[in-house]
């Protein structure tokens, strides 16, 4: 069965960009859009109001913003 995606369109999630992200990636970015699965992971489109791109990014690189 396929899961389902954990964040929704709008949602403001953290995110970590891993142990070799360049430095300033990290932080709070909102989704834009779900993408379909990558192997056994969903991605997601964020954007960061501070960036003038999106990103993808990895559902296990995305926490709830708190």
């Amino acid at each position: 069965m396929l899961k389902s995606h954990k964040f929704s369109i709008g949602q403001n999630v953290r995110y970590t960009s891993g142990p070799f992200g360049r430095f300033g990636a990290s932080g709070a970015f909102k989704v834009v859009k779900l993408l379909p699965l990558e192997g056994d992971e969903h991605q997601y489109r964020i954007k960061s109001t501070g960036e003038a791109f999106e990103r993808v990014a990895k559902e296990s690189q995305l926490d709830r913003d708190r």
